[in-house]
């Protein structure tokens, strides 16, 4: 792993190799979605674990937990948990988790829907970092800062491995630190 002279890993390296190794796939899972593939970064051990640490190393405090939404952000949120000590809160599709739960839902940019989490999971005034792979349109990551603000847990932070910024994601994060490791246009 190449190190960059703060000691973690060497950020242009790393994000470089990120838009190397993340596919785009046209027309998926509906016509007119660009749909950003990640399974080819999470095939790569090195790249992975550089993503993992850069993403922890640009968290702001000390953490808690660490929220991943379905699917793809459990594959993110659990190794960043790891490296930031904290706990790992799985964000799920309804009816995937035995009850009792809170619920959310929202719009997606193709569709609505529902998440939901364990209230129990969630300590009053846990400082909680939301992570995901994607910010498209923000929906689920606002769905999921609502869920634990009703917990009455502090987000930290709203962080994501790509941002698509036209679809205007990070406005429906209103007043939350949002980082993304790529942004794209």
């Amino acid at each position: 792993m190449a190190r960059s002279s703060s000691g973690g890993p060497d950020e242009d390296r790393v994000l470089r190799r990120v838009d190397e190794l993340v596919r785009l796939v046209p027309d998926y899972p509906e016509p007119g979605v660009l749909f950003r593939d990640i399974t080819p970064l999470l095939a790569d051990a090195e790249a992975f674990a550089d993503v993992v640490a850069l993403i922890a190393a640009r968290v702001e405090g000390p953490v808690d937990l660490v929220a991943g939404m379905e699917a793809r952000g459990f594959l993110l949120a659990a190794p960043v948990a790891v490296a930031l000590g904290a706990g790992v809160l799985p964000v799920r599709k309804a009816g995937k988790l035995p009850g009792p739960t809170v619920s959310e839902s929202y719009a997606l940019e193709y569709g609505t829907a529902t998440v939901e989490l364990h209230p129990f999971t969630v300590p009053e005034g846990a400082r909680v970092l939301v992570l995901d792979d994607v910010l498209a349109t923000g929906g689920t990551a606002a769905a999921t800062v609502s869920l634990l603000e009703r917990c009455r847990a502090e987000v930290v932070g709203v962080s994501f491995l790509v941002e698509i910024v036209p679809l205007g994601g990070r406005a429906q994060l209103g007043g939350h630190r949002v980082d993304a490791l790529v942004r794209v246009g």
